[in-house]
């Protein structure tokens, strides 16, 4: 098998038995967006697996520009870019959460 067929495994297994306990309360991922076993988008697809309707708020040092011209984020997600400050954090966990991202 593979080295990214493992990666993937052990982390759909891991987002499994964090997630799983917390379902009747989680209600969003926090993630960025290039990590190193997956990227955000997967780990958000494979929480709503088991989760569905979590919100989603991605993270990355990357323009949203770059990300969506490579192809790992569609342009319409909730994004932050960094450096952002704790306000700007809360206020887009909040527009996220409203239904508005």
């Amino acid at each position: 098998m593979e080295s990214s067929h493992v990666d993937q495994l052990l982390v759909n297994l891991c987002v499994a038995v964090l997630v799983r306990p917390h379902t009747e309360v989680l209600r969003l991922v926090l993630t960025d967006v290039i990590m190193p076993a997956m990227n955000g988008r997967d780990l958000v697809e494979a929480v709503r697996a088991i989760c569905p309707g979590v919100a989603a708020v991605y993270v990355s040092g990357y323009t949203a520009n770059v990300i969506a011209h490579r192809g790992v984020l569609d342009r319409d997600v909730c994004f932050l870019p960094k450096p952002f400050s704790i306000a700007e954090l809360a206020a887009k966990v909040r527009e996220e959460l409203n239904g508005a991202g």
